[in-house]
C-alpha cells in the first residue's frame, strides 16, 4: 500500500495531533505513543493495524478517555477534549455520551433483555424510559434484530449479540465509535457482515469509527488505514473493497 496525504476533513469526527504517552519516569520511562497524528471524518470507517505492543491499545484508551496522554491534542466531534491536559471536567459523562465502544466480546448484561441492554445508556444519560426504548427499537430495527427485542441475550446467536452490541454503541448517538477487534471471533462471512453494518451505521449516523484489528479478512474493506509501529502512525490508502 502507498502512503497518502490526509485529506481535508470536515468539522467533527476524530482529530489527533502530536499525541504522546509515556509510562514511568527517568530511566524506566517507556514511550508507548511518540507522535500520533490521525483524522477520521464523520461517516468514515478507518482501520488501525499494527503488531502487538505497537501502541494500538494505548491509543484506543487515550481516545476513549480511559487513560490520560502525556501531551498532544485530541478533538472528538466538534470539541477539544485534550490539549496537553483534559479540557473536559467529567470524563465519565464524556465516555457515556460522546464515545461508543464495541469490543471483541459483546459484554451484554445477562439479566436484561435485548431492548433494555440498548436502552440503558440513554436512560443513564437522562433520557426518559419511553424515549430510550423507542431509540433502542429504532436501532435494533436498523440492524435487523428488532424481532429479538424481548429475548434474553443468552438466547441470541453470536452474530445477533454483536449486532446488539453495535446498537448499544450507537444508543447515545456518539460522534465517535471505537471498535476493538470486533470481528476476531467470527468467520469470514460474519466478519464482512459486521463491517458492512459498521459502514452503514457510520453513514447513517455520521459517526467517525476507528476499528482496531489484526483480522486479515476485513483489512481490504478499509479505504484508509493507519499503521502503528513503535508508537508512531503512518497513513496508507486501503483497497476499499466493496461490501455490498
Amino acid at each position: 500500500m502507498k502512503p497518502i496525504t490526509t485529506p481535508h476533513l470536515a468539522a467533527g469526527g476524530i482529530h489527533i495531533e502530536g499525541l504522546r504517552k509515556v509510562y514511568g519516569k527517568g530511566d524506566s520511562a517507556v514511550q508507548a505513543l511518540k507522535n500520533v497524528n490521525m483524522a477520521v471524518a464523520p461517516g468514515e470507517v478507518v482501520g488501525l493495524v499494527g503488531p502487538s505492543g505497537s501502541g494500538k491499545s494505548t491509543l484506543l484508551k487515550c481516545l476513549g478517555a480511559i487513560i490520560e496522554p502525556t501531551s498532544g491534542r485530541m478533538t472528538l466531534g466538534n470539541d477539544v477534549i485534550y490539549d496537553n491536559a483534559w479540557k473536559v471536567t467529567d470524563l465519565r459523562a464524556l465516555r457515556r455520551d460522546r464515545i461508543g465502544f464495541i469490543f471483541q466480546a459483546p459484554y451484554l448484561i445477562p439479566f436484561l433483555d435485548v431492548i433494555d441492554n440498548v436502552a440503558l445508556l440513554p436512560m443513564l444519560a437522562g433520557v426518559t424510559n419511553a424515549q430510550s426504548r423507542e431509540r433502542a427499537l429504532e436501532l435494533l430495527t436498523a440492524l435487523d434484530v428488532q424481532h429479538r427485542a424481548k429475548a434474553e441475550v443468552s438466547r441470541l446467536s453470536g452474530g445477533e449479540q454483536q449486532r446488539v452490541s453495535i446498537a448499544r454503541a450507537l444508543a447515545n448517538r456518539p460522534p465517535v465509535i471505537l471498535a476493538d477487534e470486533p470481528t476476531a471471533p467470527l468467520d469470514s462471512e460474519r466478519a464482512l457482515g459486521v463491517m458492512r453494518i459498521l459502514n452503514q451505521m457510520a453513514r447513517q449516523f455520521q459517526a467517525a469509527i476507528i476499528v482496531v484489528t489484526h483480522d486479515e479478512k476485513i483489512i481490504p474493506t478499509f479505504k484508509r488505514i493507519y499503521r502503528i509501529r513503535d508508537g508512531q502512525t503512518v497513513e496508507e490508502a486501503g483497497e476499499g473493497r466493496a461490501l455490498d
